[in-house]
């Protein structure tokens, strides 16, 4: 695989919530290359460094609240930098009218300014309510447009693109450039349109892959949100087929 794979720990958060240190040892023996953080287990960063290095783990991304990145913002940026992590996220942000994105937008270039200072990158992650439109346009198209490129990415979350019925490939690929990363689940056929382990779906993971190489991510972040095995056991599942799938 030449873009690296990590796992966002949510999908494994009641297996961190008993044992972080355990779990992250878990993901490592499956063969991931990194995780993204939901949370941090109450280590320290220096802590946590040490398991990501004995591990043999990158830290491939922080999902942190708006609330911390707008009240805590220093102290975030010092525990990722410290840990060796590239990528803050915003996982989800709320919005009803125009006037909302394009504040939103204005906050998250401020946001994007003190991560670029610190030499990290600030992406913002979507789900599927961003797509409705407003004023003719998908928000989420009204988000990045009233912000900096250089200064706010896209986490495309490719299930929730295709969920709220846009095409993931075509929207990784209008947003060439600007997608360090892209979030990797799949879809179960059908109208409740269930999350899926990877290759166990509907969705061509094979094309976002190769849109995501083309369009110069810099990692594929696994995540299953809700599972019907073990979680483990799925996330075992999402990686083995991904590799015969690439």
């Amino acid at each position: 695989m030449n873009i690296p794979v990590a796992l966002q720990l949510y999908t494994l958060r009641e297996e961190t919530e008993k044992d972080f240190i355990g779990t992250l040892e878990k993901v490592a023996a499956i063969g991931y290359q990194g995780v993204e953080f939901a949370g941090y287990g109450g280590l320290s960063a220096s802590e946590l460094k040490a398991c990501l290095d004995r591990l043999g783990l990158k830290a491939a991304g922080s999902h942190v609240s708006m609330d911390q990145l707008t009240s805590n913002l220093d102290e975030v940026i010092a525990f990722n930098k410290a840990i060796g992590n590239a990528y803050i996220i915003c996982p989800w942000a709320e919005f009803e009218t125009k006037e909302d994105y394009i504040n939103t937008a204005k906050k998250f270039n401020e946001i994007g300014q003190r991560c670029n200072e610190n030499g990290l990158i600030f992406c913002y992650h979507n789900h599927d309510h961003e797509f409705d439109v407003v004023d003719g346009n998908y928000g989420l198209d009204i988000l990045y447009g009233e912000s900096a490129e250089n200064l706010v990415k896209a986490e495309i979350d490719t299930y929730w693109v295709q969920y709220a019925g846009v095409d993931p490939v075509g929207y990784i690929k209008q947003y060439r450039g600007r997608c360090p990363l892209i979030h990797l689940k799949d879809m179960e056929a059908g109208e409740k349109k269930d999350y899926a382990e990877i290759g166990n779906g509907v969705m061509d993971i094979k094309a976002i892959v190769d849109a995501a190489k083309e369009n110069g991510a810099k990692w594929l972040v696994v995540e299953q949100d809700e599972c019907k095995r073990q979680p483990l056991e799925s996330v075992t599942i999402s990686f083995e087929n991904l590799k015969k799938m690439l």
